[in-house]
């Protein structure tokens, strides 16, 4: 008895000579194919699909997190005796790293991660931070200079010089994991409220010095003149601006350290009202607490990086710098009135 040919059940093309060449075989090749050109649509789509929804994760994720805090009318509460001045600096890292969130260590799966101008703006406020945290340490939270340092204030001191890109592991120091710059400032903020409530209680100094105001005064406008200096430096090399990709950088970071140093110099006229008012150097202070007001709500819409005589393309450093060293003169007239 006569064997029937097997089907032809796969999805190559039937060959000349066989059976299905023109039949059911030649059927099945096709459905085969079309079922291969299914799944490649449906593979591309799929793809297409995840790229999409990466493009909308990261995109929708940076929208929600950006945020320039530069509210000049930022206030904290502080109870009697404590520092004002002193609180301000917990509460705008308070903001900073607990409410705002804290993206200059953000790994690569976080939307932030692709963020410049916030990281930069909230690393030049812990840059004014320290610089003040070093000055209560060094002059204002103690007795002159013989008596001992603030214990508080040592550990803020140097919990705020913690760099603020180190994210769990930072793989250029160990393959361990590592204290991330959150944790680090959160010590820090825990240790100037440690330092505030210690001295409403009367258990730690405040001193309230002519010479001490006058030396921290000096070091914050020594620090806004470094700042000065990287603008000119950055004048002076003129990259063109289409190709100026450091600029907002320069700016957002600069504009992070002013925003600082006017929020705690405002609340500094409270700690120090006495001797701005017995020296009568309080009308000049308050015209350069103008001129850093002036300098932090500088806020345009894209940082542009031309020639500081351009025609059409402004420079928003040169502008910034202006008011940079207005309040820069203004410390130093501050610091020869202390000085007399």
């Amino acid at each position: 008895m006569a064997t029937k040919p097997d089907l032809d059940w796969s999805d190559e093309p039937p060959q000349p000579g066989r059976l299905g060449g023109k039949g059911f075989s030649g059927k099945l090749w096709g459905k085969g194919l079309w079922r291969k050109l299914r799944l490649a649509r449906w593979g591309g789509l799929s793809v297409l699909l995840i790229v999409a929804a990466v493009v909308v994760y990261y995109l929708i994720g940076m929208a929600v997190i950006h945020r320039i805090a530069d509210d000049v009318d930022f206030t904290v509460e502080s109870a009697a005796g404590e520092s004002r001045s002193v609180a301000m600096a917990a509460g705008l890292i308070d903001r900073e790293v607990n409410i705002n969130r804290w993206t200059a260590n953000d790994p690569w799966i976080m939307p932030s991660v692709l963020l410049d101008n916030m990281p930069n703006f909230q690393q030049g406020i812990i840059y004014a931070l320290s610089r003040f945290a070093i000055e209560m340490s060094d002059q204002i939270g103690r007795t002159r200079g013989s008596s001992e340092v603030d214990n508080n204030l040592d550990k803020a001191a140097g919990l705020l010089k913690y760099p603020g890109n180190i994210w769990v592991f930072d793989l250029s120091t160990s393959l361990m994991p590592t204290a991330t710059s959150e944790k680090q400032y959160r010590a820090a903020l825990n240790e100037l409220r440690a330092y505030n409530k210690r001295l409403a209680q009367g258990q730690a100094v405040f001193d309230r010095r002519a010479d001490n105001l006058l030396a921290t005064l000096e070091r914050f406008a020594a620090d806004i003149g470094s700042s000065s200096a990287t603008i000119d430096q950055h004048l002076s090399d003129d990259q063109g601006v289409f190709f100026d990709v450091v600029v907002d950088d320069i700016f957002y970071r600069t504009k992070g350290r002013l925003y600082a140093y006017y929020l705690l110099l405002r609340e500094m006229s409270t700690d120090f009202d006495a001797v701005l008012r017995e020296r009568q150097v309080a009308a000049v202070y308050m015209e350069m607490l103008q001129s850093l007001k002036l300098a932090a709500q500088l806020d345009p819409l894209v940082i542009v990086g031309g020639t500081p005589d351009g025609l059409y393309f402004p420079n928003h450093l040169a502008v910034q710098g202006f008011y940079l060293l207005r309040a820069r003169t203004q410390l130093r007239e501050i610091v020869n009135i202390l000085q007399k």
